[in-house]
């Protein structure tokens, strides 16, 4: 399957074991945390404890590679854009009147001459990457790790709408149908001669420009079956009905619940009491 597409992972393990809603309290926790935090050292430090769990959990090292990759280009943005720039933001946050410079710009070059690059503005960035590295990364920790239908029973179980849950799996569910569809319109093109490994960036962007119609178009037909089929069958988006698959929370899912709100109790009185993730923190 690509790289793009669902996956799941090959073997067992604590979080395959643990049903969806202890994952969604611990991916909450998490995700309030990355948000919270403003301290690159304690930023970076929660993604790289995410990283861990996933390929403890059995997430592919070559996916996790795929999206730092994919994403490399905009953390160098981000490192150019708040080292160079990102002045007043924090200055504030550092209580300072004069950052650190990091190095300076030749004042005989043209247009960028004696701009500067701060520290703080370096560690600034540092931990917006860590925090875009834990969203995105937190999600297939708890996606990956278990089986659609028994995530959609646990939805359901957390009193979360039927319909909206409905629409959730839906959307999953679509997402490798596209992703096949493009791969095929692709080896087609290349059965026809055309060699996609060998051209520029910008041709390969009007190639897979050219590929968006017929799969918008595949995606409407698709998704004008599934409206006959739902009405051919009566769906009403009632949750009262009953369900192949069970979500029974066990022993180790109200530990996991019970260790994340404690886990966030205790990052907010260190964060109130003791500045423990504030900028500043150990810098």
């Amino acid at each position: 399957m690509s790289k793009l597409g669902l996956q799941s992972v090959g073997r067992q393990s604590l979080f395959t074991r643990l049903d969806f809603r202890s994952k969604l309290v611990m991916v909450a926790v998490i995700s309030i945390l990355a948000f919270v935090w403003e301290s690159p050292i304690a930023g970076t430090a929660l993604a790289l404890s995410v990283i861990t769990a996933c390929l403890l959990a059995g997430v592919k090292w070559s996916y996790l590679k795929w999206v730092i990759q994919l994403t490399m280009p905009f953390f160098i943005l981000l490192i150019l854009t708040h080292g160079f720039w990102n002045t007043t933001q924090v200055k504030l946050l550092t209580s300072r009147e004069v950052l650190r410079p990091l190095f300076t710009v030749p004042r005989n070059w043209w247009l960028i001459g004696g701009a500067s690059m701060s520290v703080e503005g370096v560690l600034y960035a540092i931990n917006v990457i860590s925090k875009m590295l834990t969203l995105v990364l937190v999600v297939p920790l708890a996606v990956f790790t278990t089986d659609l239908n028994n995530m959609i029973v646990a939805m359901v179980r957390a009193r979360l709408p039927y319909k909206l849950v409905f629409i959730f799996s839906s959307t999953l569910r679509f997402f490798p149908l596209l992703f096949e569809e493009v791969q095929s319109i692709v080896e087609a093109q290349r059965l026809r001669g055309l060699a996609v490994e060998k051209m520029g960036p910008l041709q390969r962007v009007r190639v897979y420009a050219r590929v968006a119609v017929p799969l918008i178009l595949g995606a409407m037909a698709r998704s004008q079956q599934l409206e006959v089929v739902l009405q051919s069958r009566a769906f009403t988006g009632s949750p009262d009905r009953t369900y192949l698959h069970q979500s029974t929370l066990q022993s180790v899912d109200y530990a996991v619940m019970a260790l994340s709100a404690i886990l966030l109790v205790l990052a907010a009185a260190l964060y109130v009491g003791w500045g423990v993730g504030k900028f500043s923190w150990l810098l």
